[in-house]
């Protein structure tokens, strides 16, 4: 049976991730209507990443005989500004998730060993995710207002393929 303090944790994080794949695919839908579906489909797949890892903590919990207590989900913006604007909103929400992480790997590391084991695993993997949108920032601040150029950049996130 898992502690009850390490219950409400994992319940933070699944609602963290419950809230990324929702902000995620607003932001795609966004994009898509912007006519930038190399970055629409770029969000998409991240919001699909997102209720992956929602998807882990929650059998995780299970596993152990936890209780899952998903919350509400707030609603959404409709505008996200520039694909500059955007993938700046993406670069800070994904330092959020990794703040949010690592406080939680800081708590259960003293209570809870088999925890901090998934705790650390998501960690490991928002090294990249924060990477990813920071190269993308910076590509689109490279960019300015160049037309052409972020046409470019939107065609080459447009190939991002699932991970398998």
């Amino acid at each position: 049976m898992v502690k009850n303090e390490v219950q409400q944790l994992i319940n933070q994080l699944i609602q963290i991730e419950q809230i990324s794949t929702t902000l995620y695919l607003a932001m795609s839908a966004y994009m898509e209507q912007k006519n930038y579906t190399g970055m629409a489909k770029w969000l998409k797949i991240q919001s699909d990443e997102e209720r992956t890892h929602m998807l882990v903590l929650i059998d995780y919990l299970s596993g152990k005989d936890g209780v899952v207590k998903l919350g509400e989900i707030p609603a959404q913006s409709s505008n996200y500004g520039t694909p500059l604007e955007t993938f700046e909103k993406v670069l800070a929400h994904e330092q959020y998730v990794t703040d949010a992480y690592r406080q939680a790997y800081d708590y259960v590391k003293q209570i809870d060993p088999q925890t901090t084991v998934i705790i650390q695993d998501f960690l490991r993997e928002q090294i990249d995710e924060e990477a990813q949108a920071l190269t993308i920032v910076n590509r689109l601040k490279l960019a300015e207002n160049n037309t052409s150029a972020i046409l470019l950049i939107d065609q080459e996130l447009g190939q991002r393929q699932t991970k398998v």
